[in-house]
């Protein structure tokens, strides 16, 4: 591309973050940061009469929520959020609210493990079928298209070996197949500031806003993001129907972990930028993944669907099971822990830990190897990172053992 990349960052996204739905006309005392609305149920004008008309039960509505998912929907360039309880939440209602039995999906082969073991262990308990297929190549989604496809849900970059879809390309073709297919991308790993689905042609965007959103690793949240009323109606439905709702204090810290997602993610983009490039040339390392690297497979369709790169890192050691696990074992600034996307650095085992329930051969053939280990890179001084992997690869493969 000759654009140069990674490009500028959205006109007033930062702004945006800051401001949007966090009007303090919204309160009587003109609070500038949103107040915790902690009421379960509000008073009615008259029996079925709302004021504001839309404050009846928390579980269907709440005013520090709503602050909540009017900044989201805005930093998607989306019309509607919903918020849930949990990533998997936000999950499970998109697959409650599109699909029943007797229908069918199309999704990625390389999924985070709780969406692969939900789809599989879960959701097509109750006659829905799921077709796994590797997007990569946007023919395979395709290929795989039926009269009874419903949803097309798509990972990109995908957890855990980075993987990139060409979300443009894949909802073209298959809204030209038939148009009333929902296609969803889980931006988990980019945010709206690196990556909007929507303006490339999904029509649901979601998020496990545990991870970067919120960006401090105190909060389990799910977000949902879209333009069509028609899809908004039915995930509101749902989201009062079976109640997956976030609290409103965990409302409240997300809104505020986004006033500084913009500062946040460029910090994460610069210093995993500069630990991919760092075990790109360590020769103790096997495989790097980072998009945001030449070297990528995908790096020109990346570039294509974002303007940047998040903390996200997956490499592969030299030597065995064991070699990886104490490259793990002997970090001193990164913590050995699941979840990722706070300020804290942190890494993990995905075959051992956050993947386990994918099936082992299913993880042979997609190559979640024994000595894959994932990064997230958090806010730290970038040569402290960069120290701590060197001494910890040096004391996990000694000279001479590799």
């Amino acid at each position: 591309m000759s654009e140069e990349w990674p490009r500028a960052e959205h006109a007033k996204f930062g702004t945006d973050a800051i401001h949007a739905g966090q009007d303090p006309e919204k309160w009587e005392c003109r609070a500038v940061v949103p107040l915790i609305s902690l009421a379960t149920t509000f008073k009615q004008e008259s029996p079925g009469v709302l004021r504001h008309g839309r404050y009846e039960y928390s579980r269907g509505g709440n005013p520090t929520r709503e602050c909540l998912e009017e900044c989201v929907a805005k930093l998607e360039n989306g019309n509607h959020c919903m918020a849930y309880s949990s990533g998997l939440g936000a999950t499970m209602s998109i697959i409650e609210a599109f699909l029943q039995n007797g229908d069918h999906a199309v999704t990625g082969d390389d999924l985070y493990g709780g969406t692969n073991r939900y789809l599989n262990k879960c959701a097509s308990k109750h006659g829905v079928e799921f077709t796994m297929v590797d997007a990569r190549n946007p023919q395979n989604v395709r290929d795989a298209l039926k009269e009874n496809t419903k949803l097309v849900w798509l990972e990109t970059p995908t957890n855990p070996l980075l993987r990139v879809a060409d979300i443009e390309a894949i909802s073209t073709l298959v809204h030209d197949y038939n148009k009333d297919i929902v296609v969803v991308v889980d931006n988990t790993f980019l945010t709206p500031y690196n990556q909007r689905p929507l303006e490339l042609g999904a029509d649901l965007v979601m998020h496990s806003a545990t991870k970067y959103m919120n960006g401090h690793s105190d909060v389990v949240m799910g977000l949902v993001i879209c333009r069509s009323a028609e899809l908004k109606e039915k995930l509101t439905f749902i989201q009062y129907a079976v109640g997956a709702v976030p609290s409103p204090f965990d409302c409240f810290l997300v809104n505020r972990g986004l006033k500084t997602l913009h500062v946040r993610m460029k910090r994460h983009g610069e210093n995993g930028m500069a630990v991919a490039k760092w075990l790109e040339s360590n020769e103790r390392v096997a495989s790097v993944s980072y998009p945001g690297l030449p070297s990528h497979p995908q790096h020109e369709v990346f570039k294509k669907n974002a303007r940047g790169m998040s903390g996200m890192v997956t490499f592969v050691t030299k030597g065995k099971l064991e070699n990886a696990k104490a490259v793990l074992e002997n970090f001193k600034v990164f913590t050995l822990a699941e979840s990722l996307g706070g300020f804290e650095s942190l890494a993990e085992h995905p075959a051992i830990m956050t993947h386990a329930s994918v099936p082992a051969e299913q993880r042979a053939i997609l190559g979640i190897s024994d000595t894959l280990i994932r990064l997230s890179c958090g806010l730290e001084n970038v040569e402290d990172l960069i120290s701590d992997l060197d001494q910890s690869l040096k004391t996990a493969l000694p000279d001479g053992t590799y």
